[in-house]
């Protein structure tokens, strides 16, 4: 198994107001000081500072892709088109418009998908990568980067466990069908729209037949799940 393509972090951007998670960040700036408003006190340098590195990106997909014969890296671009279509489709809008992926071959078929995700925590960014099957659901979530100085426990097995076998269709949000984590809210909602993203930008850029329209997987999981409820019953 060999990794093809440079595995550079990729820059990570602010997300602008209109993500559900950065409108919900509950501190103020003044300079390089940060007062956090639910501990009622001004954050240390060190708290400001904090950042763990857990996993690089080639470690993340060696672990997530690790039953592939191959794995390649390249990004790719949404069109204007597209990006609309994933802002719609997961309901909250978002300033980039490339994404770096991993893809899992044997033999020249594909096993896996898996994307670098970087989403607003409380006060910076999470990064983590998102494993999605050719089913369109989560196989895996690991986190590469934590930056905060509180709620870290959304790197533990099992937290991250109830993202497998999420698809685009599932809420997956806080008390739908996500458990949160007790003074890691803002982590768990990062996280859990960065999931979310990560299945949707996966069936717009590789699993939607080319020419097809927006939603043209989900859509087509909608029917399947419709046919089985009409012949077993809610």
């Amino acid at each position: 198994m060999h990794v093809v393509g440079s595995l550079a972090i990729a820059a990570l951007t602010v997300l602008i107001t209109s993500h559900p998670v950065a409108a919900q960040l509950q501190g103020e700036k003044k300079g390089h000081r940060i007062f956090d408003q639910e501990l009622g006190r001004w954050l240390s340098p060190k708290e400001i500072g904090h950042k763990v590195v857990y996993l690089t990106e080639e470690q993340a997909a060696r672990h997530i892709l690790q039953n592939s014969g191959e794995i390649r890296h390249e990004e790719r671009r949404l069109t204007s088109e597209q990006k609309i279509c994933v802002e719609q489709r997961i309901g909250w809008k978002f300033p980039e418009t490339s994404f770096t992926f991993f893809i899992g071959e044997t033999k020249g078929i594909i096993d896996r998908y898996a994307s670098i995700q970087n989403t607003i925590g409380k006060y910076r960014p999470i990064t983590y990568m998102v494993g999605v099957t050719p089913e369109a659901t989560v196989s895996q979530v690991e986190v590469l980067v934590y930056r905060e100085s509180r709620g870290a426990e959304v790197r533990k097995p099992r937290f991250k466990y109830q993202y497998e076998g999420k698809d685009s269709g599932d809420p997956i949000r806080i008390n739908r069908d996500i458990m949160n984590i007790t003074g890691a809210t803002m982590s768990v909602r990062s996280v859990s729209a960065g999931v979310k993203r990560a299945l949707v930008l996966t069936e717009e850029l590789y699993l939607n037949p080319p020419g097809t329209p927006c939603e043209a997987v989900n859509q087509k999981k909608k029917k399947a799940r419709g046919f089985f409820d009409r012949l077993f019953g809610d």
